[in-house]
C-alpha cells in the first residue's frame, strides 16, 4: 500500500546473502521448507528495519532445515548488521544468539552471553526448583 520500492543494492545482498538468486522467478510451491523460511526472513530483511522478531523461526523445519534457517539469521546479523531477537524454547536455537535473556512468568530471571546448547538446557533445567 504505497511503500517505496526499497534500496535495490541492499536488496540484491539480502537475496546473495539468502542464497537464493537463482530461485527468484519460482513459485512457493516449488521451493523447500528452508528456501520459503529464507525468502520470509529475507522479505523481513528487505525494507531494512532497525529490528526484525523472530517467533520459532525454526519451529516447523527439520533439524538440518532449521539449522540452515539459524545460520543465516547468525550470518545477517554479522555480515549485515542486521538486529534479530528471536524466541525460542529450543536450546540449540538459542546457542546461535549473541544473548540469552531467561523468561519466567513474564519476568527476566537471567542472562547468558555466549551461549551453547548444553548451557542454555542446564539454566533452563534450574528454572523450575
Amino acid at each position: 500500500l504505497g511503500g517505496s520500492k526499497g534500496d535495490q543494492e541492499w536488496i540484491d545482498r539480502v537475496i546473495d546473502t539468502v542464497g537464493l538468486r537463482s530461485r527468484l522467478k519460482h513459485r512457493p510451491s516449488e521451493l523447500s521448507g528452508g528456501q520459503q523460511q529464507r525468502v520470509a526472513v529475507a522479505r523481513a530483511m528487505a525494507s531494512q528495519p532497525t529490528i526484525i522478531f523472530a517467533d520459532e523461526p525454526t519451529g516447523n523445519l527439520d533439524s538440518r532445515t532449521g539449522a540452515e534457517i539459524l545460520a543465516f539469521m547468525r550470518l545477517a546479523v554479522r555480515e549485515l548488521g542486521q538486529t534479530i531477537v528471536m524466541v525460542t524454547h529450543d536450546p540449540n536455537a538459542a546457542s546461535y544468539a549473541d544473548r540469552v535473556i531467561f523468561l519466567a512468568d513474564g519476568k527476566v530471571v537471567d542472562e547468558m552471553l555466549e551461549p551453547t546448547a548444553e548451557r542454555v538446557l542446564d539454566r533452563m533445567k534450574h528454572f523450575g526448583e
